[in-house]
């Protein structure tokens, strides 16, 4: 398991993952785009209530390609059944 140090959004955390540097670091520079995109100066509000907006969006993406991959899922399993019926029925001895 690797160890990480990183300074996100002016904080430093430490932790512990199976992930590889390139997927930490994407993971980062993606937490730190959103949060600029939704971080205005001069907004009367929070770094919490920014950073729950933030998990919101992330978990709504997260829902939504999850959703998506079980519909493909789905579809690749019915289209893998119609392959092995018509395999079966081409395979079946002729008279």
């Amino acid at each position: 398991m690797r160890s990480f140090n990183l300074k996100i959004l002016g904080t430093e955390v430490s932790f512990k993952s199976e992930a590889d540097h390139d997927t930490v670091e994407r993971a980062k520079v993606l937490v730190e785009d959103r949060y600029n995109a939704l971080y205005s100066p001069g907004m009367p509000i929070s770094k919490e209530k920014l950073l729950t907006f933030l998990l919101l969006g992330l978990a709504d993406d997260y829902l939504q390609t999850a959703d998506k991959l079980h519909a493909l899922e789905e579809r690749l399993e019915r289209l893998t059944t119609k392959v092995e019926s018509c395999a079966d029925n081409n395979a079946a001895p002729q008279e």
